[in-house]
């Protein structure tokens, strides 16, 4: 059994209208001044965090918007205006790109590293503001994990940063906070949380404590998510992708993603595709090159997604991938590279791309070279 390390917020409140609970956490912890960071679309759903806020004397102000997959110009930013603002604390709510930009700011607001300086694993060396998040979507797990993702658009390539002072001191997940979701988005984020559990699963450094939480968040998001695309305003649904969700999130840290997540980001990177989206097209093709390598490990998954097995673990795999491919087809995801009008000529560097990031490539079953992966993309085109 490998040795493992869990990493997750001290607190983690979950239900419904748990969200303006958030308040008196903050003032608990002496907090007087919160950067706020959110989105257009999330701000004006806020109103009883807010007042919450107010009653409990904390004082706050808005950052810019983060209402897409954050860029380091655009932290950079947000960053200066924290700095500018003397805050003591950060409150991030919305989705991963929101979460993952509170994160940083709550590190380098008083910190004196550059973020070109802590890309990779523990590089960053602490934080001293008091970090607060709340998911509005049903997909990273941000709000738990030690992980935040930026584009450096230098190099058309997401960058991680990993540390355990990236790690929340509370996180509120109010699955109240999604209703509103739109379907696309749904769909999309619902996929990147099953794949966060499917590859924490299937991976090296799998362990039978992560496993409880992976296997539990396929089944929940297996079976609620077409729904919650149907119908934004199922209630149950909606808190059983939150908790799938959070499952997920609890995954990244001791085990993390592998060779999905490192042949989506360059279509993030350079093509700006959806996280979600990209990880959902990439996840059928990923799992067919790895079933040799842990034919019973992917079966098992197939069971969580609710496929009977059927003769040997390898056929059990492949219903399962045939499952994921008609669940992603019924939440209206794309199907192929060429469907979002990637150029077929970019394979060769898509893959170029995708081989550097070592740090999600060192958790695959298998081991997957440049080759490889441009294989997996001719096959997802």
């Amino acid at each position: 059994m490998n040795i493992i390390t869990l990493l997750q917020p001290p607190r983690i409140v979950f239900g419904n209208g748990c969200a303006p609970q958030c308040a008196e956490f903050l003032a608990a912890r002496g907090v007087k001044r919160a950067l706020l960071v959110s989105s257009t679309t999330v701000l004006p759903l806020l109103g009883a965090v807010t007042d919450a806020l107010k009653k409990s004397g904390v004082d706050f102000v808005n950052s810019a918007p983060v209402d897409r997959e954050p860029t380091q110009a655009l932290f950079e930013n947000i960053l200066s205006f924290a700095r500018a603002e003397k805050i003591d604390g950060v409150l991030g709510i919305g989705g991963g790109s929101a979460i993952d930009v509170a994160k940083l700011v709550a590190a380098l607001t008083r910190g004196k590293q550059t973020t070109s300086e802590i890309f990779g694993t523990n590089l960053l060396v602490g934080r001293d503001l008091t970090l607060v998040c709340l998911p509005t979507t049903a997909g990273t797990g941000a709000e738990v994990s030690p992980n935040a993702i930026l584009l450096d658009e230098s190099d058309e390539l997401k960058k991680g940063v990993v540390s355990p002072h990236l790690v929340p001191d509370a996180a509120f997940v109010d699955p109240l906070l999604t209703l509103t979701v739109p379907p696309a988005v749904t769909a999309a984020t619902g996929l990147d949380a099953l794949t966060h559990c499917i590859e924490a699963y299937a991976n090296k450094f799998a362990h039978p404590i992560v496993d409880t939480y992976a296997l539990s968040g396929v089944k929940l998001i297996a079976k609620n998510l077409a729904r919650a695309v149907r119908d934004g305003n199922d209630i149950e649904a909606r808190a059983a992708l939150s908790l799938g969700s959070l499952y997920g999130g609890l995954c990244l840290g001791p085990v993390n993603t592998a060779a999905v997540h490192a042949l989506a980001y360059p279509l993030g990177g350079r093509y700006h595709i959806a996280h979600g989206v990209s990880n959902a097209l990439l996840l059928p093709h990923v799992l067919r090159f790895n079933f040799s390598a842990a034919p019973e490990r992917y079966a098992e998954i197939s069971a969580a997604l609710g496929v009977t097995r059927n003769g040997s673990a390898l056929t059990t795999a492949e219903h399962g991938v045939e499952f994921l491919t008609q669940l992603s087809f019924d939440c209206g995801v794309p199907q192929k590279l060429s469907d979002l009008k990637i150029p077929h000529d970019a394979i060769p560097w898509l893959a170029g791309s995708a081989i550097k990031v070592q740090r999600l490539l060192k958790n695959n079953l298998r081991v997957l070279t440049e080759a490889d992966a441009a294989r997996i993309y001719e096959a997802a085109y």
